[in-house]
């Protein structure tokens, strides 16, 4: 699975993004697939994750409540739907691929897809 995240960019604090993983390959679907992102100085966080169904999500607790993971299995496509956003969620975000929601969440992935940048101005 290649994945392809995209939709970053620099956004004023309190406004939305909404962030793209496009995956290639047939078995999309059978994946559990997740959002991390990482700061400059700052070790990778767990942002979110969701079930290959979609029916089972997950979200750090920094971005609960404010971002929401959804995916989109025919067109093999992950989005984390970023809102009230602030300084300190600027990062690189990087999609992955894991076997289940529980995986992603403590980082272990299969794959991972080249980063995007978002940037919250204060």
């Amino acid at each position: 699975v290649q994945l392809q995240a995209s939709g970053g960019g620099l956004v004023q604090a309190g406004g939305s993004l909404r962030l793209s993983c496009a995956a290639s390959g047939r078995t999309f679907s059978t994946y559990a697939m997740g959002w991390f992102r990482q700061a400059p100085g700052k070790e990778r966080e767990f942002v979110a994750a969701i079930s290959w169904s979609g029916g089972t999500t997950s979200s750090g607790d920094s971005v609960r409540g404010r971002f929401t993971i959804s995916r989109d299995n025919a067109k093999n496509t992950v989005y984390l739907q970023m809102n009230s956003l602030k300084p300190e969620d600027t990062a690189v975000y990087y999609c992955a691929a894991g076997s289940t929601v529980g995986v992603l969440v403590i980082g272990t992935c299969d794959y991972w897809g080249q980063g995007t940048l978002v940037t919250v101005s204060s």
